[in-house]
């Protein structure tokens, strides 16, 4: 049975965002709120946890989840950044973008593409997942939470309180999250390319 927190958006319970960290430290997978939509998510290197994200949302192992940091300290561990690569990425975030990025060698493999060896990373803007990330003090693995019988993420902390009680181990609740995911843009070649259009201004990429 997933434990439900109910956690202001602007002014984090500094105790509950202890416990849910708590529980992703254990092993666990949550439901958190970000700019973009709600998110799974889990302990870097939990792979049981990436399993049950990926049982969630109905997707394969050829699905690649993405490492969500609380600053550029953490993204800059995990991913490589020319100079002209990191002031764009710098200029656009905390955000709802996804970057795809060369990885460093402390991404693990099951992370990577198996060909390019990239990752994709990201700097969410939201208050509480900004909580969050400081408190574990490292990135989290995660993915959108869009199941697979549905063509839009949930937006509301109860409802997935209520339908995925069994399938996670805790849930946020910090009101109404966005249904459009992060643009997704690839870094890893000469030139920037949008994988996917979403919540973030693609403008200065193009």
């Amino acid at each position: 049975m997933a434990r439900y927190f109910d956690i202001h958006p602007d002014s984090p319970q500094r105790r509950s965002i202890s416990q849910v960290a708590e529980i992703v430290r254990a092993g666990g997978v949550i439901a958190y709120p970000t700019d973009s939509c709600y998110a799974l998510g889990c302990q870097l290197g939990n792979r049981d946890g990436m399993a049950r994200i990926r049982s969630i949302r109905g997707l394969d192992d050829r699905h690649h989840l993405t490492l969500v940091c609380q600053d550029f300290t953490q993204l800059g561990q995990l991913a490589y950044m020319p100079n002209p690569v990191f002031r764009a990425i710098k200029a656009a975030t905390p955000g709802s973008y996804t970057f795809i990025l060369p990885a460093t060698k402390d991404v693990p493999r099951v992370l990577q593409h198996p060909r390019k060896k990239t990752v994709g990373v990201r700097i969410p803007r939201h208050v509480v997942a900004q909580a969050l990330l400081e408190e574990l003090a490292e990135p989290l693995v995660s993915s959108t939470l869009l199941l697979p019988d549905r063509d839009e993420p949930m937006t509301q902390g109860w409802e997935i309180a209520e339908q995925l009680e069994h399938a996670v181990d805790a849930v946020i609740d910090s009101g109404e999250c966005g249904t459009e995911p992060t643009t997704v843009i690839d870094f890893s070649q000469p030139e920037p390319e949008i994988v996917r259009y979403g919540a973030g201004d693609t403008s200065g990429f193009e």
